[in-house]
C-alpha cells in the first residue's frame, strides 16, 4: 500500500477534458508555482489531469519546538494551494499519504549515510525510489498514460529506443542532477512541462494564469523533512544518546596527529570548513571521516583536490551500460558546474578521471556523467582508500 488518499472534485462548473486525445496525465503538485504551472499549461493543452500532492513526513517530528515556522513544500497551506489551483481550474486533486515508505527509506537512509561517515543526497533517494514509484502505482491505479511533475528537466528518446534525460533550457534551475536514479519504465510515462522554459517564463505564466501571489512565492532550498537547515539538530532527535556516543573524538592530520577534539563525525561533512569549533591559525577543513575511529580529518584547501573516485549503485539512461572508457562531464554536487572525465566500467563500478583537479569528493554525494545536455547516467561517489 502506499498509503491513504483524500480526494477532491472539481467544482461542477468546470469542464474537464474527458477521452482527451492527448492522453491522461497525474500531476505531482506541491503547491508551488513550478508544479502548479506545469499542471495548469497540460491541462490547457488538452490532457486530461488529475492533481495529487504527496504528503511525505511529519512536521512536527522532524523540527525542533523552538524553531517550528513551516517552511517548503509539505504544510497545509501548500496542500491548500495545490487542492485550490486544481479546483479552480477543473481537475480532480488527490493526497496521497506516503510518510510510511519516505520515513522506511529516505529519512533513514538519511541518518544511516551520516552515521557511516558519508553525506548523502536525499532529493536523489527520494526520486528514484519513492516519488516516481508512488505517483506510478497511482496513475496505474487511474489509468493515466503519464506521469509529470515541475522540474526543470527534459526527456527523451535516443535512437537507440532508451528514454533519457536532458537538462532543461534554464541552466539556473535544471534539475537533471536529482533525477539520475529514474529507470527506463518511469522515464517512458514521464512528461517534464517546464523543462524547455525559463524561470522567469513561469513566473509570468503565473501571472497569466491568475496567481500573482504564487509568482512571489519563496522558493525553498532546504531538505523538505529539515526545513530549519539544521541536519545536525535532526540527527540528534532521530537517534537517542547520539551526541554522548560520538561526542570527544580527535581532529586528526594526515600524518595522525591529534590536533584537537571534535563534537562526532556525523556532525561534520567533507569540504566542511565553518563550524568545525577549532583554531589552528590557518583555514583548514574537513577532508575525510572515518566512523569506526571517531576521527575527523582536517586538512588545507589543496588537501581536498581530486583526480580520480570511484562511482557505484550505478543507474545507466542514455545506454545501456558502458562498454568501453569515454569522455564524460561529471557533476559531483547539484550546483557543480561539471568537469570534463574520462568514465570507465570496471566490474559494477565506474572508474572517473578528472582532467583537472575537482575540489570536495565527498563519499554519498551524487555523481551525474553528461554528454553535451544528455544525462549518460548517474551513482554513488565511494569512499576511496588515501
Amino acid at each position: 500500500m502506499l498509503g491513504s488518499v483524500l480526494y477532491f472534485k472539481p467544482q461542477n462548473n468546470l469542464t474537464l477534458h474527458p477521452m482527451s486525445r492527448k492522453g491522461k496525465v497525474l500531476m505531482a503538485m506541491s503547491g508551488g508555482i513550478d508544479s502548479t504551472v506545469a499542471a495548469l499549461m497540460l491541462n490547457e493543452q488538452g490532457y486530461e489531469v488529475i492533481g495529487i500532492t504527496m504528503k511525505t513526513w511529519d512536521y512536527d517530528t522532524s523540527v525542533a519546538p523552538t524553531s517550528r515556522k513551516e517552511t517548503g513544500c509539505c504544510n497545509v497551506d501548500s496542500f491548500n494551494d495545490a487542492r485550490m489551483a486544481a479546483v479552480q481550474h477543473g481537475f480532480p486533486h488527490f493526497i496521497l499519504d506516503i510518510r510510511d515508505e519516505f520515513k522506511d527509506f529516505v529519512i533513514e537512509n538519511f541518518v544511516d549515510e551520516y552515521l557511516a561517515g558519508r553525506t548523502p543526497n536525499p532529493c536523489v533517494m527520494c526520486n528514484t525510489h519513492i516519488k516516481w514509484r508512488a505517483l506510478l502505482k497511482r496513475a496505474n491505479a487511474l489509468e493515466c498514460d503519464y506521469i509529470s511533475t515541475g522540474h526543470y528537466a527534459q526527456v527523451h528518446q535516443h535512437t537507440n529506443g532508451r528514454f533519457f534525460i536532458r537538462k532543461g533550457l534554464d541552466d539556473t534551475k535544471d534539475q537533471s542532477y536529482a533525477l539520475w536514479g529514474l529507470q527506463q519504465d518511469l522515464l517512458q510515462r514521464t512528461i517534464f512541462p517546464l523543462g524547455t522554459y525559463r524561470k522567469t517564463e513561469i513566473r509570468q505564466m503565473a501571472h497569466d494564469f491568475g496567481y500573482p501571489d504564487l509568482a512571489k512565492k519563496n522558493e525553498s532550498y532546504e531538505i523538505c523533512f529539515v526545513p530549519d537547515n539544521d541536519y545536525r539538530g535532526f540527527l540528534k532527535r532521530r537517534v537517542d544518546g547520539l551526541e554522548e556516543k560520538v561526542d570527544g573524538g580527535n581532529f586528526i592530520d594526515s600524518k595522525g596527529k591529534i590536533l584537537g577534539k571534535h563534537k562526532g563525525y556525523p556532525f561534520y561533512t567533507v569540504g566542511q570548513r565553518k563550524g568545525l569549533g577549532i583554531a589552528l591559525g590557518r583555514p583548514v577543513f574537513v577532508t575525510a571521516i572515518f566512523p569506526d575511529t571517531n576521527t575527523v580529518m582536517l586538512g588545507e584547501e589543496n588537501d581536498l583536490q581530486r583526480t580520480e573516485m570511484t562511482v557505484a549503485k550505478l543507474n545507466w539512461i542514455k545506454y545501456n551500460g558502458l562498454s568501453e572508457k569515454m569522455d564524460a562531464v561529471t557533476k559531483i554536487r547539484y550546483k557543480d558546474r561539471g568537469a570534463l572525465s574520462s568514465i570507465e566500467a570496471v566490474a559494477d563500478k565506474v572508474k572517473v578521471h578528472f582532467y583537472s583537479t575537482v575540489k570536495g569528493v565527498a563519499p554519498g554525494q551524487s555523481a551525474v556523467f553528461y554528454e553535451e545536455d544528455d544525462v549518460i547516467g548517474g551513482g554513488v561517489i565511494q569512499r576511496n582508500p588515501l
